[in-house]
């Protein structure tokens, strides 16, 4: 299969750079697969989990908060809010999130309570999930 360059940013780091044969995230209206000479493509990327192909056939599961997706002729990027491998993430701490998010979304009067803490518990709930699944 043929290799392409893929980049992710953070705010805080360059999560990932060098050529693989795939990545697989979702975007607002669903999962999307990224092969090489994909066509051009400019999205926003949902919470969620990061698939990466690397060039030896192997796939490697990250978390990954909002950002946006760019595909281009001279390779793929995407920046971030956050990015972590499966090894990076606090269990606990991922779980005490979960569980403080859903308290508030439970209590919580305001919109703005509420809508802050179903992104918190998302990002927590995919955390977890990514670290299942190593």
């Amino acid at each position: 299969m043929k290799a392409f360059k893929f980049e992710l940013y953070t705010p805080y780091r360059r999560f990932f750079s060098g050529e693989i044969e795939a990545i697989t995230l979702t975007l607002p209206d669903g999962d999307i697969t990224i092969y090489a000479d994909h066509s051009f493509l400019t999205a926003p990327v949902q919470t969620g989990i990061l698939k990466i192909k690397t060039k030896n056939g192997e796939w490697k599961n990250a978390f990954i908060a909002d950002g946006i997706l760019e595909v281009k002729a001279h390779g793929t990027i995407i920046m971030a809010d956050a990015a972590e491998w499966p090894e990076e993430i606090d269990q606990e701490r991922a779980e005490k999130a979960f569980a403080a998010a859903q308290e508030v979304m439970e209590t919580g009067t305001f919109k703005f309570e509420t809508s802050s803490a179903e992104s918190a518990c998302r990002r927590a709930k995919f955390r977890l999930k990514v670290k299942e699944l190593n």
